[in-house]
């Protein structure tokens, strides 16, 4: 009997534990006491104010130490052997409001893995502590910051593309003199607009070289020559060489940096410092966080002989092949169906960036309905939940009032090609144009203080600047 009476007891214990944890009956909410709260000097019964709602994080890549190139651009790096986090942020989103900065370590948003989960290469979210503005960053951390820490104003209205001519008018020049960020002796950098093409033939007329030519020839005889290409329909940094010289040295520094090589040895170290980065929304998420792809490329003609196309080389085809590296990392959580990625390309083919996204990692970028056709045409463009890595609750999207989703962005029925070349580290050819030139390894003495590499962070187009703050716009 007494058996019998400890069996039950047993499995009424086992069906009370099974109910407590069912997922069809979940555990009762946890009873909070009530807070005195005072408002208008009335004092009542309230529940506790609840904390901030945990927000979306951007990764930062690995803090590569100091010195940094470019280094002028961080307040104090030339009297300070360190860099702390602050600057090291300011650093990464150069052109962001320093205010915007600080009000984020002020609310305690900032955020950095801990050391013991620098070498975890687990899928969950690592473990996280805050950190202030003043620690000094160690080689290899990371930090994350939420993404509100990019989000920009948007434009009402577009800039008007320049009409098809060789000869553009006064208006026309002003607004392609807008586009540049850099101007020196040697080379000018601007932000190229989408939709607009690099290179012209007869039946383009107003691409970047011949505008360029026309209305950015400032006191120099010639315009600017093309340094490397963008696609049509992306945007961001375009080099374009002043001189003979200038152009000829970049072009080989793009091509090969192996071959820029001189007998100079800071020229060689700032050579190994040259890199691009873009940025990309992609549908999807790739399997891995971050890693390198290595998967060389050829050239194929469609079935109408004329349309060529990239594609990935097989080991057993005949076609000529190209070999492609690019360096990816995934800059934060899937929202919406799409995931926004840090592209480094170590080779500079063309498409590269476009076909190793949507073939290799099998996430074509949004917009991209060249190499990504198929994955656009099964896409649906719909808010959907998707779940937050920290808590595991589920984002809700909260559109911004007042922003037209129809300028291409994410949430437009034909969005635009979501690719932009974000930021460009390449060598200072002003203060090495001596020692290239007359093969000398010693630098002028007037242009030792210059720094040996020149970084420029250009702005994304309004399409994915508004894609960004509908990203950034999900909360719990």
């Amino acid at each position: 009997m007494l058996n019998h009476v400890s069996n039950n007891n047993s499995c009424s214990w086992l069906l009370f534990v099974a109910r407590h944890y069912s997922r069809i009956q979940p555990p009762r909410p946890v009873s909070v006491e009530p807070v005195i709260s005072v408002s208008n000097n009335i004092a009542r019964l309230d529940a506790p104010k609840e904390g901030p709602k945990p927000r979306q994080l951007l990764s930062l890549p690995p803090f590569p130490g100091h010195p940094l190139p470019d280094k002028s651009s961080i307040s104090g790096s030339r009297q300070r052997d360190y860099v702390t986090a602050v600057n090291w942020i300011k650093y990464y989103f150069k052109g962001t409001w320093g205010s915007v900065i600080e009000s984020h370590f002020r609310e305690g948003l900032v955020q950095m893995e801990a050391d013991d989960s620098s070498t975890q290469k687990e899928e969950q979210m690592k473990p996280m502590r805050k950190i202030r503005p003043n620690e000094v960053m160690k080689r290899g951390a990371r930090v994350h910051v939420p993404v509100s820490i990019c989000e920009t104003r948007i434009s009402k209205r577009y800039d008007a593309i320049p009409s098809g001519t060789l000869y553009p008018n006064a208006d026309e020049i002003k607004y392609l003199q807008r586009l540049v960020i850099y101007k020196d002796s040697a080379i000018i950098v601007l932000n190229k607009p989408p939709k607009l093409p690099v290179k012209g033939s007869l039946p383009v007329h107003n691409s970047m070289d011949a505008l360029a030519a026309a209305a950015l020839s400032y006191d120099y005889d010639e315009g600017p020559k093309l340094v490397h290409r963008l696609d049509r329909e992306s945007s961001g940094i375009l080099l374009l060489g002043r001189t003979k010289d200038s152009v000829s040295h970049l072009q080989w520094l793009f091509s090969n940096i192996n071959n820029a090589k001189s007998s100079c040895k800071d020229w060689n170290e700032a050579c190994e410092a040259t890199y691009q980065r873009y940025w990309a929304l992609v549908i999807g998420t790739p399997k891995e966080k971050e890693g390198i792809i290595h998967a060389p490329l050829s050239k194929v003609l469609l079935n109408d002989g004329k349309t060529e196309r990239i594609i990935l080389a097989h080991h057993s085809s005949v076609e000529p092949r190209q070999e492609a590296v690019t360096e990816y990392r995934v800059l934060g959580p899937q929202i919406n169906g799409c995931s926004w990625v840090e592209l480094r390309p170590l080779t500079y083919r063309k498409h590269q960036l476009r076909v190793h996204c949507a073939e290799a990692l099998g996430t074509p970028i949004v917009g991209d309905y060249k190499y990504g056709w198929f994955v656009h045409s099964r896409w649906k463009q719909m808010p959907r939940v998707d779940i937050e890595p920290t808590t595991g609750k589920p984002y809700k999207l909260r559109r911004p009032e007042g922003l037209d989703v129809q300028k291409g962005s994410v949430l437009s029925k034909v969005p635009l090609l979501h690719l932009h070349c974000r930021e460009l580290v390449l060598p200072n050819i002003v203060k090495f144009m001596h020692v290239l030139n007359n093969s000398s390894e010693e630098l002028r003495t007037s242009l030792r203080e210059q720094p040996d590499v020149l970084r420029f962070v250009a702005t994304m187009p309004s399409h994915m600047r508004i894609s960004w703050n509908l990203m950034s716009s999900y909360l719990v």
